[in-house]
């Protein structure tokens, strides 16, 4: 994690989604990194999120801006004039994406195209991490995890965004960006992440933690599916690690990469379930299947073996690292701990950490 320091200390960082849950751990570590971090996006939805719970408005410069505005955008990026940027905004929720469907269109295509365009159009810009999901592969319920040669697409309107943006992003790699010599970009996939501060409805651990912080029991509506669940800091280090690389060897690195843990990893909602309420100490689960609901993938995994291989990355906690780390962080800050000093404690552990892939 050193190479991290090197890279970042005093280096001008934009992190668009800031105030969104990813976005708001990878503004935190880029500071701890020396970074002169700007963060765009909109406000954040809830009085706890990470976001306000750590007060990154007063540790970073966070300007509230909508990435479908391409004029302000481009005006925040112009003035700041970031060596990096870290591509994060977007409407990240499937059952969201059903009920506004326009919205994830015209966020996750035409935000992410405002920000493909500044690219193109900068002078200053050296490296561009732009981030979309693991959901952008059509999803064909196979057991062998998805390599980032596969065929995209998406039945739902966030897997078919994440696909069209994508799409949208290799055409500009491969029509504008191979022409900039010292400009380096690359496009990541990475699957379910879990960490403090996330609130967002219909995930699993924030549903979870506002349960047992109620006393009541957790209601799991398809105990069997299963995720290759990751802590948050595991695919950020991979941005990381990728950012790095890219700025020192823009040609060699400007692909698409996929970020995950290992095929062990992948374990059934119940599961998750299960694990975090022995770390809470107490808590009931109940299963309750609803008659009708919007469809989900059941499967989804990433074959990570291309940043392996290439970037020397892998995830360095198991899930049961991943899900007692999680778990701790809420009951911590459920007792009344600050927000910023876990999660600060937490990057620091991740950085310190050699991969522990104990179960």
């Amino acid at each position: 994690m050193d190479d991290l320091v090197k890279i970042f200390n005093g280096k001008r960082v934009l992190v668009t989604g800031d105030t969104g849950f990813k976005g708001s751990w990878l503004s935190l570590w880029l500071h701890e990194l020396g970074a002169k971090v700007l963060g765009y996006a909109l406000p954040p939805e809830r009085e706890n999120d990470h976001f306000n719970l750590i007060k990154l408005n007063k540790i970073i410069k966070h300007i509230n801006g909508d990435i479908r505005n391409f004029n302000r955008l481009k005006k925040a990026c112009d003035s700041f004039k970031p060596e990096f940027i870290f591509h994060l905004a977007a409407q990240a929720l499937v059952s969201v994406s059903y009920a506004e469907a326009k919205r994830t269109f015209d966020t996750n295509i035409g935000g992410s195209v405002n920000i493909l365009e500044i690219a193109r159009l900068s002078g200053y810009l050296r490296t561009l991490v732009y981030i979309t999901s693991d959901k952008c592969y059509k999803n064909k319920e196979l057991t062998r995890g998805y390599c980032e040669s596969d065929e995209l697409g998406g039945r739902d309107p966030y897997s078919a965004s994440k696909a069209s943006a994508e799409m949208v992003f290799a055409a500009y790699n491969n029509s504008f960006f191979t022409e900039k010599k010292s400009f380096g970009a690359a496009s990541t996939r990475a699957g379910n992440v879990i960490g403090g501060g996330d609130w967002s409805s219909d995930r699993i651990v924030p549903d979870c933690i506002k349960a047992l912080q109620d006393n009541k029991p957790i209601v799991l509506r398809r105990p069997e599916a299963t995720r290759p669940w990751q802590h948050v800091l595991e695919p950020l280090s991979g941005y990381l690690t990728l950012a790095t690389m890219l700025y020192n060897n823009p040609r060699k690195y400007s692909d698409s990469w996929n970020f995950g843990p290992s095929g062990k990893d992948i374990k059934t909602v119940k599961d998750v379930a299960e694990k975090i309420v022995f770390y809470w100490g107490k808590g009931k689960i109940r299963i309750q299947r609803p008659k009708n609901y919007f469809y989900e993938s059941t499967l989804l995994h990433l074959n990570c073996s291309k940043a392996a291989k290439i970037l020397r990355w892998s995830a360095k906690w198991g899930f049961e690292r991943s899900i007692k780390e999680t778990a701790l962080w809420y009951k911590s800050v459920f007792e009344g701990n600050p927000a910023l000093a876990m999660t600060r404690k937490q990057i620091q552990m991740y950085m310190a950490a050699k991969n522990d892939r104990r179960r």
